[in-house]
């Protein structure tokens, strides 16, 4: 912003000179003179106008009072110490309300950066005494306490917290501002071609989605990528089989109804059939050739697993563009020569190899036999999203197994010199594996994979019989609501029980706990949140009637309970921006629970709406803690969006 405002002024000084240029003696082409007026003027326009919609946009936007309070504490700490070079800024949310809404505990370590740089032997306290007298005057702090060996208490001021929450009921859940509009690649899910999506695709597909929503929500402009797995040497043993199976695939399309088992078949014949196997390698020549008939076989493959992908896609509401590896295949060729060009290729028994440096095991980009690899199209892959796409951020939602791999892919895309990560992020957001009850990887009884579809459909049976235990098919919900919410709660327990856990880790698959309406589970959040939605309802209380009580009402923060919840309804913004750094989704499901759990005890402390204890007839309405309410429910709603769950208004 004070970079446009700057430049406005320029133009505008310059607009006036070219008016004066008569009054000076100079003589111009007056027909050049009013092309450079009108290039000026329009471009003054088009800054004034952008400048005002990014104001009319930061007032909107939730502050992000961490941050902000961050800004207040480093210009004390320059005033108070200016030849302190990066001196350490520590703000985080105080645990215990005796110590205020915030801390500052910066004196300690610039009590260590003085003793080691200076010499200089002062005290955590005083340095906490001197920072505290420098704070600058601000809308949000009433007054900061020094506690114990120089821990500086911040508490908020009431009316500042109030008017955040009436901005965020009249503007609804805005963005924290995170500056230029970046462009952000996501690689997430990436399931193999004829072979089925298994329960080790699930975290993928759902830790991607989420992150996209986040990064959307953010205002980043993001791409959303799917790398099938749908070429390679696989393709010529199922095209060989095809051919067999479905002599006339080329006029009649075949019905390939389990994709799974015609893997399976195909797989066995080139195990155990060398005429078989030596065909499966003629048809990968010949469809790497571009050969139309085997090009149209591969379609035909490739479109029947896109079929039962999307049915996954569609229950999950997943949104992805494929982008699989056959996309890159035309590239390698050139990766392999720019890689030779720089001088980083080496030959090994045939092979075309690269060794990057601090990592032991080196890159194959060509076989002995001329053929590609998985690593060639990674580079493949990697080069187009950075320099064809522009990725400013590029994050890969890949298992944890593939770590090594990755770091040395994106490693041999900055030696040759096609990012700088001071200017590009690339990341690799790894997970653990999906474990059964048992603590060992997830597998069905007989010891097979467990597919994806399977897991789905076993999430809406038991979803329905919970719903059926609470009697709730008997006279709460109609037809259509019990449908909603068996798909809500179904698919948002398999999701939330995913997001909840620290993606580093492993987690154990359990529908039992998932499904449980106590505790941190989907289950349990969606019933709170369509409790506080419902409160309002029964009060009479339309939603008009609640946007003009957010114009009009001063939200009343008096009760204890009333201000634990206001300050933790705007702590929204500072959790999303640790997730759009760290890239930990589980920090969001940490915080919907405290939040509903805050609520809680706020419901349960404060009455929303009063009633004659003998009539049961509303005697009283107390608008302001029904505005609490709405603020809650707008943040629960944004959460959940952002998680891939759907809420329903009655459950």
């Amino acid at each position: 912003l004070a970079l446009q405002e700057n430049e406005i002024k320029l133009l505008t000084a310059e607009i006036e000179r070219l008016k004066n240029f008569g009054c000076l003696g100079v003589s111009p082409s007056l027909e050049g003179l009013r092309d450079e007026n009108a290039k000026l003027k329009y471009r003054l326009n088009f800054l004034q106008k952008s400048l005002q919609e990014e104001r009319s946009k930061a007032a909107k936007s939730m502050i992000n009072i961490n941050s902000r309070l961050q800004e207040i504490f480093g210009a004390a700490i320059q005033a108070a110490y200016p030849d302190l070079e990066n001196p350490p800024l520590v703000v985080t949310p105080s645990q215990q309300p005796k110590f205020g809404d915030y801390q500052c505990n910066s004196a300690m370590g610039i009590t260590q950066i003085l003793l080691k740089t200076k010499e200089q032997k002062v005290s955590p306290r005083e340095i906490a005494e001197k920072i505290a007298k420098n704070i600058p005057a601000n809308e949000c702090i009433e007054k900061v306490e020094i506690a114990g060996p120089g821990f500086i208490n911040v508490h908020l001021r009431k009316d500042f917290v109030s008017k955040q929450l009436s901005s965020l009921l009249m503007n609804g859940v805005q963005p924290p501002a995170v500056g230029k509009r970046k462009k952000v690649v996501v690689d997430f899910s990436s399931p193999n071609i004829a072979k089925e999506m298994h329960v080790g695709h699930l975290r993928s597909t759902i830790i991607g989605e989420s992150m996209c929503r986040l990064f959307e929500f953010a205002g980043y402009d993001v791409l959303r990528l799917n790398h099938l797995g749908d070429w390679g040497t696989q393709f010529g043993m199922l095209i060989a089989h095809l051919q067999d199976k479905f002599p006339d695939y080329l006029t009649v399309s075949p019905p390939i109804g389990d994709l799974q088992a015609f893997y399976k078949e195909s797989k066995r014949r080139f195990d155990t059939e060398e005429e078989f196997k030596k065909r499966a390698y003629q048809c990968v020549v010949l469809l790497q050739s571009k050969n139309p008939d085997f090009i149209k076989a591969w379609e035909l493959i490739c479109d029947v697993s896109r079929k039962e992908f999307q049915k996954i896609y569609n229950c999950l509401d997943i949104t992805l563009i494929e982008r699989g590896e056959s996309f890159y295949h035309e590239m390698m060729k050139d990766i392999v020569k720019e890689f030779e060009d720089k001088g980083f290729v080496q030959v090994d028994d045939g092979r075309k190899i690269v060794f990057v440096t601090g990592f032991p095991v080196p890159l194959t980009i060509m076989k002995s036999d001329g053929g590609f690899t998985y690593d060639t199209s990674d580079l493949a892959a990697l080069k187009h999203r950075l320099c064809e796409e522009k990725a400013d951020i590029l994050i890969y939602v890949v298992d944890s197994g593939q770590s090594v791999h990755l770091q040395t892919v994106f490693a041999a895309g900055q030696m040759i010199g096609w990012y700088d990560p001071k200017v590009t992020r690339v990341a690799h957001a790894a997970f653990g594996v999906v474990l059964g009850e048992d603590k060992k990887k997830f597998k069905t009884r007989s010891g097979d994979t467990v597919r994806l579809i399977d897991l789905l459909e076993e999430g809406l049976k038991r979803a329905m019989d919970k719903l059926k235990d609470k009697e709730r098919d008997k006279v709460v919900l109609t037809a259509e609501e019990l449908k909603a919410a068996q798909t809500s709660v179904a698919f948002g327990c398999i999701k939330y029980a995913d997001l909840s856990h620290n993606r580093l880790n492993d987690y154990v698959f359990s529908f039992d706990k998932m499904l449980d309406d106590r505790g941190n589970t989907a289950a349990y959040l969606l019933y709170a949140f369509t409790r506080i939605r419902a409160i309002a309802r029964l009060a009479n209380i339309d939603e008009q009637m609640l946007r003009k009580a957010a114009r009009e009402e001063v939200l009343i923060l008096d009760h204890e309970k009333e201000w634990k919840l206001g300050k933790c309804i705007l702590r929204f913004p500072e959790i999303l921006q640790k997730i759009l750094e760290d890239l930990l989704l589980h920090t969001l499901c940490d915080y919907l629970y405290e939040l509903a759990t805050t609520f809680t005890e706020f419901y349960d402390n404060c009455y929303c709406v009063e009633k004659d204890r003998q009539s049961g007839q509303i005697v009283k309405v107390n608008m302001w803690r029904l505005l609490l309410c709405e603020a809650t429910a707008t943040i629960m709603a944004k959460g959940f969006d952002i998680l891939g769950i759907k809420p329903v208004q009655r459950m």
